[in-house]
């Protein structure tokens, strides 16, 4: 009766406790998995769309052009300063003149700046984005690298010595000289 009961519950090699288990409850091994595939996916997909590989010269040069503006800005505040110093009728000059710019420019310099700023802002955002997709999809390379090392410890068995100890026994075993014992051998005899 006992065997008739556990056939009806696990009988046939399916587990019908489980199964019906998992009508209620979520099967947590199975959910983590396609959790898993979906995140691999959507990283994969993230790092195919922010390849650095296939840019062109053109490319390059646009990279390079864009890298100009801000050292220039800073630079050339700089200079302000030492032409300032150097010479302070011709920088109140140039700074009397800047007076006479009408206000509609400032505020269009402004977004000018704003817009190069706020766009170099979410490039650099997105290049962040991609080192941090490459950094996580090498994640499991670096977990079983890192698990291998560990199964590769001195203290882990046959780790330590590659060779069988057959000649330590050997050496073990050959008779050595004891001048100790020779001397006691000789006292009773």
């Amino acid at each position: 009766m006992v065997i008739d009961i556990l056939r009806a519950l696990f009988g046939g090699g399916a587990n019908v406790v489980r199964e019906t288990a998992e009508v209620f409850r979520v099967n947590a091994e199975a959910a983590d998995q396609r959790s898993i595939e979906t995140q691999r996916a959507a990283l994969e997909q993230m790092a195919g769309e922010f390849k650095l590989e296939n840019r062109g010269a053109f490319d390059r040069l646009i990279d390079g052009l864009n890298r100009v503006p801000r050292p220039a800005m800073a630079l050339g505040t700089l200079g302000l300063f030492v032409a300032a110093m150097v010479d302070p009728l011709w920088f109140g000059e140039r700074m009397a003149g800047l007076s006479l710019v009408p206000e509609p420019l400032w505020w269009l310099l402004g977004a000018i700046v704003s817009f190069y700023f706020g766009a170099r802002y979410q490039t650099k955002g997105q290049d962040f984005q991609r080192s941090i997709t490459a950094t996580i999809a090498r994640t499991p390379q670096v977990a079983e690298t890192i698990t291998t090392l560990r199964q590769l410890r001195a203290d882990s068995p046959g780790m330590a010595e590659t060779r069988s100890d057959a000649p330590l026994a050997l050496a073990v075993l050959a008779p050595a000289d004891n001048p100790a014992l020779e001397d006691w051998n000789r006292s009773r005899a």
